[in-house]
């Protein structure tokens, strides 16, 4: 059976969790505590140097890290990866909007506010982290206007992986309310067959 390692309390854990339920492929979890660093063990950097998860171990014991990387092949042949090359290209450019331009932002103040308790130590940080999750939350806005997902007004493995830390964004003292679009695309991903949340025990 194909395994995941992975974190309960990561995004970017989430959206392989999501990703596989949705599809419906079996798959076990081996919890890794990054709180406690054990993403630094020996054993786990022997797997994978970067120190980071997701990761998964296929059947064949090949091992894939990188949370786009395994969307990308899982879903390759799968309606929630596009057959036109333009919208395949789109949905990378989001992934990589995602990577860049909002997880960087928007998961560290999670992370930072709700799991380390360290909201007054990093106080002038996320007053920059509020300010770089707001412009992607607001590209994100300008863009859901007068579209249903984000390509091809199709549900898509872009949505899956902006889904994953948006939804979450008031855990680090971000506020959605001034994106109504944003949150009626939340209600839409919410909405699709096998969706689990991302509290849900794998």
């Amino acid at each position: 059976m194909l395994t995941l390692y992975s974190s309960q309390l990561s995004g970017n854990c989430y959206k392989v969790r999501l990703l596989l339920t949705q599809l419906g492929i079996p798959f076990r979890v081996v919890e890794i505590d990054v709180v406690k660093g054990e993403q630094h063990t020996p054993e786990y950097r022997a797997k994978n140097p970067n120190a980071r998860v997701p990761m998964v171990e296929l059947e064949n014991g090949e091992l894939l890290p990188e949370s786009g990387a395994i969307l990308y092949y899982f879903a390759r042949h799968t309606p929630l990866w596009p057959l036109d090359p333009l919208l395949q290209a789109r949905v990378l450019q989001w992934m990589f909007f995602e990577q860049y331009s909002h997880e960087p932002y928007i998961a560290v103040a999670r992370f930072w506010v709700l799991y380390l308790k360290a909201e007054e130590k990093y106080r002038e940080q996320l007053i920059e982290k509020h300010k770089g999750g707001n412009r992607a939350l607001a590209v994100m806005e300008g863009h859901l206007r007068d579209r249903r997902y984000f390509v091809g007004e199709r549900y898509s493995i872009a949505d899956i992986a902006l889904y994953a830390y948006t939804h979450v964004a008031p855990d680090g003292g971000f506020s959605l309310e001034p994106y109504p679009a944003v949150g009626a695309w939340l209600k839409r991903v919410e909405e699709q067959p096998r969706h689990i949340p991302i509290t849900h025990p794998c």
